[in-house]
């Protein structure tokens, strides 16, 4: 703890790839009192993507971690042994600077920084947004972890003698709920940088090229759209990058194999991402076990229509399928369906969609997210002293 009383928070971050973590991480610190906490975010990398994300925050260069390991992938026993390089000079970071929480957001930085936080004294909070089946989530959490905060309930760990449950809760990611996109507008601008006429259904993909989000499915379900609706052009809009060069060059070559090399733009990382959300007709959504999608909600708060598999937090967000259209799970054919349904029903649409925002506005605001932490980490201390 500071001299001057105030709770220090350390946020670390394994890699450099911005994603829905950051995003809501971003958006909790910058609501947390800074009466009563000191935040500091750890980046791996100086001067990258993330550091600059957190710009105008306290921030720290930690320890050297070594070796990296590429986003999306399993974390297993091998990978673990080797992070333990580091574990002395983390600790040292963590005592030097009187970390009183460690509070972790991906499963690499769960990995490579929870023992760092307990062998240092501190308390660790670990915030799940991966699949429930998540190794670190059953056998290092249940030991390492004061607190288990999950993104949804399918994200929670699952009750077993050696379990996280006892000590884990949902809650949700924080959305600002006033957010609006001028939707005509937005519209007008990406049809205008895509040069693609006024009766385009464009179909936004939002998020990074790896296997859980299913950025293959998307494009073969463009494919198949573009046969079921011939008297419009389809587009199918990828927001988004793929870390490992194996997807893109996937991703790339299925593309040139069903022929749709006009139909489907990638369109790279941007910001902010609910202007281009508001953008599309459509977000589509194909991941599978997702545990809670970012975009999906952002789409609910600007009055974006979703089409969503059946699958992982997709069902929790759209209750049910009261808010967006569920589809089975790998089944291009059902998501073309989905949003060829969409398309031809554009009065139930747009009432569906409207439902929907005010929906999200009441569940997914930030205020309740950031006082949740809060009292979690007054809570702690207090337990700790």
């Amino acid at each position: 703890m500071e001299p001057d009383g105030r709770t220090t928070i350390c946020f670390p971050f394994v890699g450099d790839t911005v994603g829905g973590s950051h995003l809501s991480v971003h958006g909790l610190i910058d609501r947390l009192d800074r009466r009563r906490f000191r935040v500091i975010i750890v980046p791996q990398v100086r001067g990258g993507a993330i550091a600059t994300l957190f710009a105008g925050n306290e921030l720290h260069a930690g320890p050297d971690l070594g070796v990296r390991f590429p986003p999306g992938e399993p974390f297993g026993p091998g990978k673990a042994l080797r992070a333990l390089s580091a574990l002395v000079p983390q600790v040292r970071f963590l005592r030097r600077e009187r970390v009183d929480i460690v509070h972790t957001n991906d499963g690499g930085t769960h990995a490579r920084w929870a023992l760092a936080a307990r062998l240092a004294g501190a308390r660790l909070v670990w915030h799940h947004r991966g699949d429930p089946g998540a190794l670190g989530l059953r056998t290092l959490a249940p030991l390492l972890a004061d607190r288990v905060l999950a993104v949804s309930s399918f994200a929670l760990p699952r009750r077993r003698w050696w379990s996280a449950s006892a000590r884990a809760e949902v809650l949700h990611s924080p959305f600002d709920a006033t957010i609006e996109v001028d939707r005509r507008a937005a519209r007008t601008a990406l049809l205008r940088e895509a040069a693609l006429p006024e009766d385009a259904v464009l179909l936004g993909y939002f998020g990074s090229f790896i296997n859980r989000k299913r950025p293959i499915a998307f494009v073969e379900a463009i494919a198949r759209l573009r046969r079921i609706v011939p008297d419009r052009p389809v587009i199918g809009l990828m927001f988004g990058e793929a870390d490992d060069p194996r997807m893109a060059l996937a991703l790339e070559r299925r593309i040139v194999d069903l022929d749709v090399t006009r139909n489907v733009r990638l369109m790279g990382y941007r910001t902010p991402g609910a202007f281009w959300i508001g953008a599309c007709d459509q977000l589509v959504v194909p991941a599978v076990g997702e545990p809670f999608g970012r975009t999906l909600v952002e789409a609910m708060l600007v009055g974006t229509p979703v089409v969503a598999t059946r699958s992982g937090g997709n069902v929790e967000a759209l209750r049910e399928g009261r808010l967006g259209l569920l589809v089975a799970p790998d089944d291009p054919a059902a998501l073309a369906e989905g949003c060829t349904q969409l398309i031809h029903e554009p009065a139930a649409t747009r009432a569906r969609a409207a439902f929907a925002q005010g929906d999200a506005r009441q569940r997914f605001g930030a205020e309740h997210h950031c006082a949740r932490v809060s009292q979690i980490y007054t809570e702690l201390v207090g337990r700790a002293a």
